[in-house]
């Protein structure tokens, strides 16, 4: 982990247990432990903010190139509902949804505008 080896380790526990002293050594350990799971902890916490502000980068960077590319499509295609209502309103025929669907509230093709009985 830290590049330390088996020898090495080793040797640290022998003089934690000859300067420490057998009956101190589990507090010291204890203690040991728990600063490295805050350090461990505060480790995970950065590393998370991190990848946060990363994937917030991201999605910012893919919401323009797909607002870009919408506006691309926009100007090559423009909206058929536009060109039907600017139809509709010439000639006061009922506006047609891409799917076939006339609009429910145009006037019907057989019926001059104003003329039509409500319910």
């Amino acid at each position: 982990m830290f590049g330390v080896d088996t020898s090495e380790l080793i040797l640290v526990a022998i003089l934690a247990l000859i300067f420490i002293g057998p009956k101190d050594l589990p507090n010291a350990l204890r203690t040991v432990g728990r600063w490295y799971g805050q350090v461990r902890g505060m480790a995970r916490h950065f590393t998370s903010g991190v990848e946060a502000m990363i994937r917030e980068a991201e999605l910012e960077e893919m919401e323009k190139k797909w607002r870009e590319e919408n506006d691309r499509i926009m100007r090559e295609y423009p909206p058929l509902m536009d060109a039907q209502q600017a139809e509709a309103e010439e000639g006061r025929r009922p506006v047609e949804h891409p799917d076939g669907v006339p609009d429910p509230l145009s006037p019907p093709p057989d019926e001059a505008p104003g003329k039509r009985e409500l319910p």
